[in-house]
């Protein structure tokens, strides 16, 4: 993270170059944000919000920089999007690297402060509104840089991300195999792929819950757009509705607000489209293959030293909420007589003698419980991602590894020679997932779903 003394004198520096005013208190963090790094901080009687990259390091290989995405913003808001006003993009001679600054906008951007809204309904037709909108930008709308998303390319970047890191994830091995099998849903034989049949359209690329500035029950601000690029509209709208983004509110599909079914009525009617379910669903399970992936590398940028932010390694190991979701997808293509059977588990061995490795962590973990209110500002996040760490350490039981990190039956699901047709690979996988979860995040909301699912358990 940044020295502040540094951050100091170069907002400072920002703020004289583009006429915001006098710099005015300390920059402070704000929390969240697994990619980028976003500072509060108030000049000339106003606030604004610097967004940066870690380092420099962790720019090398993205499509497209922060000025190409500070002018694409701008291009959103043009269009009616509600979306922040850039003020100033860094430049090398101000000394903070890689980033731009927002004029700041009213509203949180908490999931659990807006899923807790007094109308979800009026705002989750909002979000569908401004979603709509982003998808009537074209490449003529938007400077050059946003790629246009080429499917098939897309698939074999994703299969070659998981042989890097391994690729002895099954279940992540088996959800390649099925986009590979299934990309015909969405692909076309055209040079440059289209969205259902149209020209290609603009996608945020990260529309969903925790990049969404809501004050009351109304849409503030539509944040993040680092990852947005040219392809099908179908994507934005699976993504926002994935298990992860609904956070406490998993009876909510559409961004833990309400139903898929409203959300794609309002954004049918706001676009002037009908959406495909197929299409929907392969997006469904291409972006949580994409999510879980980009979990799971967490950990090796953390360890290159591109960022050694505490939230990296913690959220590898978010993986298996991902490979639990996807599993639950899949397998809704199995037989419903394999489907039927239920899965036993069985409790681990009460530990006994000396104090283990997790009791020693669970201990830690329970004293930093009575010290939280020594933390405030981002120390109080980040004290709470190491008390997570100490969590997931304490409850770590090498009972699941052979079903979620088994290199031979991955190969064996990325070459079609295994699937989930098996009932004893189902099985396997069911019951090593279960347990990889509960001692990752036991409180993903997924979890209970899946337990009473596979094991009749409540």
């Amino acid at each position: 993270m940044i020295d502040t003394a540094v951050l100091r004198e170069g907002l400072a520096r920002v703020c004289e170059r583009a006429l915001l005013g006098m710099l005015a208190g300390e920059p402070q963090r704000l929390t969240g944000g697994a990619v980028m790094e976003s500072w509060r901080f108030s000049a000339g009687g106003s606030d604004y919000v610097l967004r940066r990259a870690p380092s420099l390091a962790f720019m090398q290989g993205r499509p497209y920089g922060h000025a190409v995405e500070a002018a694409l913003i701008e291009a959103a808001r043009a269009r009616g999007v509600t979306a922040p006003e850039v003020v100033a993009v860094l430049e090398a001679a101000d000394g903070l690297g890689s980033g731009f600054i927002m004029r700041a906008l009213p509203g949180t951007a908490d999931p659990k402060v807006i899923l807790g809204c007094d109308d979800p309904d009026g705002l989750l037709r909002e979000i569908a509104r401004d979603l709509a909108r982003i998808h009537r930008l074209r490449q003529a709308d938007v400077p050059e840089g946003v790629p246009v998303m080429d499917y098939r390319a897309a698939i074999a970047d994703l299969k070659q991300q998981f042989i890097d890191a391994g690729g002895d994830r099954p279940v992540i091995a088996l959800g390649l195999k099925w986009l590979e099998d299934n990309v015909g849903l969405v692909s076309h034989p055209q040079p440059l792929p289209q969205a259902g049949g149209e020209q290609v359209l603009l996608n945020h690329g990260d529309y969903r819950m925790g990049n969404l500035l809501v004050e009351g029950s109304a849409l503030t601000g539509v944040l993040d757009w680092e990852l947005a690029h040219f392809g099908d509209r179908h994507e934005d709208l699976a993504f926002g509705c994935m298990a992860v983004w609904r956070f406490h509110r998993y009876d909510r599909p559409a961004l833990g607000l309400g139903s898929v079914e409203d959300y794609i009525a309002a954004y049918e009617a706001e676009a002037g489209v009908t959406i495909d379910p197929a299409r929907f669903r392969f997006w469904t399970i291409y972006r949580t293959v994409w999510w879980a992936l980009g979990c799971l590398k967490m950990a090796a940028q953390w360890r290159s030293g591109a960022d050694r932010m505490l939230e990296r390694v913690v959220i590898s190991r978010r993986t298996s909420e991902q490979e639990l979701d996807l599993l639950l997808l899949l397998e809704e293509d199995v037989p419903e007589e394999v489907r039927a059977r239920r899965v036993t588990l069985e409790a681990p061995p009460a530990p006994q003698g000396e104090a283990t490795d997790g009791e020693m962590a669970l201990a830690i973990f329970e004293w930093l419980g009575s010290v939280k209110d020594r933390f405030e500002g981002h120390d109080r996040f980040q004290y709470a991602v190491a008390r997570n760490a100490l969590g997931m350490i304490s409850r770590y039981t090498p009972a699941s590894i052979p079903a979620v990190e088994n290199p031979d039956l991955a190969a064996r699901m990325l070459a079609g020679d295994a699937s989930l047709a098996d009932p004893q690979v189902l099985s396997d996988l069911r019951g090593g997932i279960l347990a990889a979860v509960a001692q990752d995040v036991p409180k993903y909301p997924a979890l209970a779903v899946a337990r009473q699912k596979w094991t009749g358990e409540n």
